[in-house]
């Protein structure tokens, strides 16, 4: 006869294995069940060089205090991303440098991006975080995308620009895909648009020095975890619930589904779930990123008073970062294919997509950058437990007709992941107040 678990939690990534840990901590007996032959869901670290590089999420900024004091009890330590000196520019054909937080599109097309930001913000700030889908105007604001409303408020080509580059760059979608009011409630989550897009005081201003998939690993020791154990289906009764894995079946008296809604949706409930937390699985699509490292034996950008920091509106690379190790013995630039552009080059072959790579970061920061020592990337659009990066994004029509179904437990299955976050959602410290949240119902 198999054993019954106080709780079992499917997925191994920051938001499931803190959920674990608090359960453990209540005195639970809890196991975790992951698909992957690894923990840290949408983290990857690896050693590329002579140093250890994120593919996947690897940025602390300020507020974002769970995954700070997280990292604090574990010894992980953080250092400051590299941002010293100008940042590039790359749009409308025209490569530029600029050195403050907003690029210069001219007189014009800069007025109108700082009068977009403050509407935006201003919007923002009238969402509720726990119920987006009550905010004054709701049907309205979730009923068109943000290229709508980008059409409407912004007149110059640099401004909608400008904007399309910020909303690739945080959501990995287009403009068009993305409803206006969860643009809104994201903005909100994560205090502003420009908090969100900045270094220096925004979501990029440290990395994890040897990687942020180490904060998975450190409380992985602390629970009991089976790796090779992919969900399939789900059986619930009055008094248990029945996990069918790849693996082996595994039976628990509450179980918490700390995965993504577009992986949640491939797995097969006997008992069906509740219509509106059935369509919200069906209509919360992942981003679209592909993320490329290439080492370098000198910093030639730096050499050229670059910051490494670059955005784009062509060529396959559409954001970069200096990627370089904390102690200076490694240099390195991070780039991201994002949206469509991911969409594009996703599957196909490494050798072509590493080329196209490089010439365009040797576009923005010279011809040095064709000669990497040491390059790797990350296509997440193909990784089979992902389904895509950085996060589920809702298209318009969703908050307000399904999202209040988000957070709602399933009888006895409840709800975790970054995208149920209420502060910080879609970053690591919304994977964090996530699983809180949800180990919290169960206790």
């Amino acid at each position: 006869m198999s054993k019954t678990w106080d709780a079992v939690v499917v997925g191994a990534g920051l938001s499931g294995l803190t959920a674990a840990r608090r359960l453990s901590e209540a005195g639970r007996d809890v196991l975790v069940l992951e698909g992957r032959d690894r923990v840290g869901g949408r983290t990857l670290s690896r050693r590329l060089g002579s140093d250890v590089i994120d593919l996947g999420g690897q940025w602390i900024g300020p507020t974002q205090r769970r995954v700070a004091r997280l990292a604090d009890e574990l010894g992980v330590r953080t250092f400051p991303q590299p941002c010293d000196g100008d940042k590039v520019l790359d749009l409308g054909g025209r490569r530029r440098t600029y050195g403050g937080d907003v690029p210069s599109v001219g007189l014009l097309g800069l007025a109108e991006t700082q009068l977009a930001l403050w509407r935006l913000d201003r919007l923002a700030r009238r969402v509720p975080l726990h119920a987006p889908w009550r905010t004054p105007g709701a049907e309205a604001l979730d009923g068109q995308t943000l290229e709508d409303w980008m059409r409407r408020h912004l007149r110059t080509a640099g401004g909608r620009g400008l904007l399309a580059i910020a909303t690739r760059a945080i959501f990995a979608v287009e403009p068009s895909e993305l409803s206006l009011l969860h643009f809104l409630f994201y903005l909100r989550s994560g205090g502003g648009l420009m908090r969100l897009a900045q270094v220096r005081g925004g979501a990029q201003e440290r990395r994890f020095v040897g990687g942020a998939q180490q904060l998975s690993e450190r409380l992985a020791e602390r629970v009991e975890v089976r790796l090779g154990h992919t969900l399939r289906a789900v059986t619930q009764t009055e008094d248990d619930v029945r996990l069918h894995c790849d693996a082996g079946d595994v039976v628990a008296r509450r179980v918490i589904l700390a995965i993504p809604p577009a992986l949640a949706d491939r797995v097969d409930f006997a008992q069906p779930l509740p219509a509106m937390r059935d369509q919200l699985l069906q209509r919360v699509p992942m981003g679209s990123v592909i993320k490329c490292v290439a080492v370098y034996d000198r910093p030639f950008w730096r050499e050229r008073g670059l910051s490494g920091e670059a955005v784009s509106d062509r060529g396959p690379v559409r954001l970069t970062f200096d990627d370089s190790a904390h102690d200076g013995s490694q240099h390195a630039l991070v780039g991201f294919l994002l949206g469509e552009t991911a969409r594009a080059w996703t599957g196909r072959d490494p050798d072509a997509r590493r080329r196209a790579v490089l010439e365009s970061l040797a576009a923005l920061f010279g011809p040095e950058a064709r000669a990497p020592t040491e390059y790797a990337d990350q296509d997440w659009i193909t990784e089979e437990l992902s389904a895509g990066c950085y996060v589920g994004v809702m298209p318009p029509g969703v908050m307000t007709t399904v999202g209040h179904a988000l957070r709602e437990p399933c009888g006895r299955l409840h709800w975790a992941g970054t995208e149920t976050a209420t502060t910080w959602n879609g970053y690591l410290d919304g994977a964090i107040e996530a699983g809180e949240r949800a180990a919290e119902e169960l206790v």
